[in-house]
Parts: structure tokens; sequence; C-alpha cells
């Protein structure tokens, strides 16, 4: 049976998630976590998007990315972050064969019901994969840690993060975005405490 072809648009925000090959944990090593930020590093070198998440957790990685409307698809994005991550890995430590597992998947943001609410509460899911796989114990403390990018202004990581247009449209500046943003984590929080009590 054929596969689905992949919804291609520009202009628009993607939730993007993908597996390591046999579901194997292969970014508990810090050697794969160095070259999947190299990887987003040059990615953002070569093609014209914005990054406005990304996030490792174990055995798969999450992003937001919203395309631009004369920048690159969302399968050359992916795909290029991908490649480079498997090749350099395979190639320091001398594996062999597949790093992923096939195609990524992903859901364009805007087909939401509600996509301002809906991107919002995404960030903080993405946010806090790591605490919820007992990775890390807070979402600012996480390997890449992209949340502190929307609580702090002016945050620097090693990979650029652009703010989601949704995040400004909480309030008149900065710190007032921030504050009401973190009711959203305060929301989460309430959420994922009601799933283990």
């Amino acid at each position: 049976m054929p596969r689905t072809l992949r919804t291609i648009k520009q202009g628009v925000t993607y939730h993007c998630y993908s597996k390591c090959h046999d579901n194997q944990n292969l970014f508990l090593h810090a050697i794969a976590k160095h070259f999947f930020i190299e990887a987003i590093q040059m990615c953002q070198e070569k093609y014209n998007f914005e990054l406005n998440s990304a996030e490792m957790v174990a055995n798969h990685v999450h992003f937001t990315i919203t395309t631009l409307q004369y920048g690159e698809t969302i399968s050359h994005i992916m795909q290029y972050i991908k490649a480079r991550t498997a090749e350099k890995y395979n190639r320091a430590t001398g594996r062999k064969g597949a790093f992923w597992i096939g195609r990524f998947g992903c859901k364009i943001v805007e087909e939401s019901d509600d996509a301002v609410e809906y991107l919002r509460s995404l960030l903080w899911y993405i946010a806090f994969n790591p605490v919820r796989k007992k990775l890390s114990t807070d979402p600012r403390n996480n390997d890449i840690g992209f949340i502190n990018c929307y609580l702090i202004e002016n945050y620097e990581l090693p990979i650029k993060i652009t703010l989601h247009k949704d995040f400004y449209s909480l309030g008149d500046n900065f710190n007032e975005c921030a504050k009401k943003f973190l009711l959203y984590e305060e929301a989460y929080r309430k959420r994922l405490l009601s799933v283990y009590f």
C-alpha cells in the first residue's frame, strides 16, 4: 500500500517528531546530542526557516518549525537535520545502519481547532518530554532547554530559537508575554499530576 503523501505548505508551523531506529536510546549518548545540535546549526545556516522549539528525549526528538513563504520546505529541513545527524554519528562511532526510523511524523499546528492555544500548550508538552521520561527534573534544565528562550529575554542557546508569533500575542512586551506563558506551564503541570495521582 503506498504511503500517504505529506502535506507541504509554506508559512505554517509544523510539529515534527522522529524516532531512533528500533527505538534505541541513542540520545542518551553525549556524542549523539552533540551531532544533533550541530546538524541543526548547519541546517540553520543553509536554509531559511524559523525553529520555534527543539528537544531531545532518549529515543526521539521533537521540533516546532515555521516554514517561510519563500524558504525551504519542511521535508528538506527535516531530511537535512536527520541525514547530517546520522552521518556524523555513524562516522564518529564506526556504527553502520540506520540511525532513524524512516519518515518523520508531523502535524500542521494551524489545522488544529484552536491553533493558538494548541501551540502554546504544545511548547510546554515538548519541553516536558524529558521530564516525563525522567531525564530531567525541570524543562529549564533539559539538554537543549529551548523553553528558556520563552522565559528569559535574549536567552542564548547553541541553536537559534525564533519565538513563535503566538507567544507575542500574549502581551504588549516580552515580560508580560513570559508571565502569561507561565500559566500554560502551570496548567500542564496540573495535567501531568492528574495522570500520576
